[in-house]
């Protein structure tokens, strides 16, 4: 008998989302110095390991980490701010506005929420897609223990034909480049490897042609991903037209920097010359469908996850941000599958094992750390998430695959380890205080409204008394 750290016996169904696809009923999973050891039936392991700590997990669900490819943490306190608006507005009038207010403390709160929401849910990494004060998300990843890709927002325009930025987002090209890369000089690599960096020239429009070249330059030289918003609706698309004579993702071609270091987010309104010159670059993509519905992108009716998926490309899935309402990656399979299927007529289209991939194998492809995460191998770190089956959502449960993803909630989640370390335990976060958190965030959120100007406008249409 062979001793390990922990020992995770008695699952109704391990689903591995290995090379070979495999799910186990009755597995186990044996777990050693943070990494999976071994995985298989129960009968077969216990009798090979004794655990330091065992894990019962009779009547779960076991599934890879989910990986929230893209999520702002600066935004989980904007939450009704943006209800009803349309690109433009959401953007430059409500989001720009609010986060242009935020100081570090209000960004480490609202880093800090979005954790426990993403961890309660069974997010065990996730890939921000920057904002001013990382140095603050940095800060609430190190201390809740999960995995996240950080960057610093950078953008050098400040009026574009998609709109203008508000005075505490301006800088220079240079000062936003040295500020990119002292995030990566502090934070790539650290905690043990559970953090990691990322370039991010978050709007296309609002960006040079000089900025996103020396990112793509900085982003090969310190051999990170870079990402960037692009597509995501009519109007970023023609305002690229407008201003350079082509649409995004080909003006980002004639640069010279599409590649397989890039992700791109959203990507609803590529064109097919922009989806092929996709697949010829191996670039990474995340949809969001959450944030596409509340704001009517178009990005399920004029998008192609299916297609790009046929093409092998690397498709991943992110809540986006609490303004769309959900940070769920269960509920945005859900969205995403049936999006889909109800776009284009079909119900073959989109299966659940498909967005199931989305949220954990691609979602690490997207991040660049396949390698370690994504799914439930033997060497991987062991980053998994079980599901409580003994509840109205779960049952009958003929198809574990198929509940996950047409039933289940994130509210379902009974436990969550990474790297062998258990986060979540009967559905609550060990390693942070949520009433501290919600003490804090409801102080700040009076300021947010103050500051903001949107006080008068953040009200039903029904009468409050």
């Amino acid at each position: 008998m062979q001793e390990v750290d922990v020992l995770i016996t008695n699952a109704e169904y391990v689903i591995t989302v290995d090379s070979e696809r495999r799910i186990f009923r009755d597995g186990a999973i044996a777990v050693s110095d943070s990494k999976i050891k071994d995985i298989g039936k129960t009968a077969e392991l216990t009798n090979k390991y004794v655990g330091k700590k065992t894990i019962d997990a009779t009547r779960k669900v076991i599934v890879p980490g989910f990986i929230d490819g893209h999520i702002h943490s600066a935004f989980q306190m904007s939450r009704g701010l943006a209800d009803e608006v349309g690109a433009q507005k959401f953007l430059f009038e409500r989001m720009y506005p609010y986060e242009g207010y935020l100081d570090e403390e209000d960004n480490y709160w609202s880093s800090m929420l979005c954790c426990l929401e993403l961890l309660r849910h069974g997010v065990t990494t996730f890939i921000d897609p920057g904002n001013y004060h990382p140095a603050a998300t940095a800060q609430a990843v190190s201390q809740v223990g999960m995995r996240s890709i950080i960057g610093k927002s950078t953008m050098d325009i400040a009026k574009s034909g998609f709109g203008s930025l508000p005075p505490t987002f301006n800088e220079t090209m240079e000062e936003g480049l040295e500020r990119s890369e002292e995030v990566i000089k502090k934070f790539h690599g650290s905690e043990g490897g559970r953090i990691r960096a990322s370039l991010c020239f978050r709007g296309v429009n609002n960006c040079t042609d000089q900025l996103i070249r020396r990112m793509k330059e900085m982003a090969d030289h310190y051999e990170i991903s870079m990402q960037a918003h692009a597509c995501f609706a009519k109007e970023t698309r023609d305002a690229s037209v407008a201003a350079h004579n082509a649409p995004e993702v080909e003006r980002l071609h004639n640069l010279g920097v599409l590649d397989s270091n890039m992700l791109l987010i959203h990507m609803g309104w590529a064109t097919p010359k922009e989806i092929l010159l996709l697949g010829d670059n191996d670039v990474k993509i995340t949809a969001a469908p959450s944030s596409s519905l509340h704001n009517a992108y178009g990005n399920i009716g004029m998008g192609s996850v299916p297609e790009l998926l046929e093409m092998g490309l690397a498709v991943g899935i992110g809540s986006d941000h609490s303004s769309s309402g959900i940070v769920d990656i269960c509920q945005e399979m859900l969205l995403l599958a049936g999006g889909y299927k109800e776009a284009r007529i079909d119900p073959k289209i989109m299966p659940p094992e498909t967005v199931l991939e989305m949220a954990t194998i691609n979602g690490a492809r997207c991040a660049l750390w396949e390698d370690e995460i994504g799914s439930l191998e033997v060497g991987k770190e062991a980053d998994m998430v079980m599901f409580n089956t003994e509840t109205p959502e779960w049952q009958p449960l003929y198809n574990p695959v198929s509940n996950l993803v047409y039933s289940a909630h994130g509210g379902t989640v009974d436990t969550v380890l990474i790297g062998g370390k258990t986060v979540v335990q009967a559905g609550e976060v060990l390693t942070l205080d949520d009433n501290d958190i919600y003490k804090h965030v409801r102080q700040i959120q009076p300021k947010i409204l103050e500051k903001t100007g949107l006080e008068e406008i953040m009200q039903t249409t029904w009468p409050i008394y």
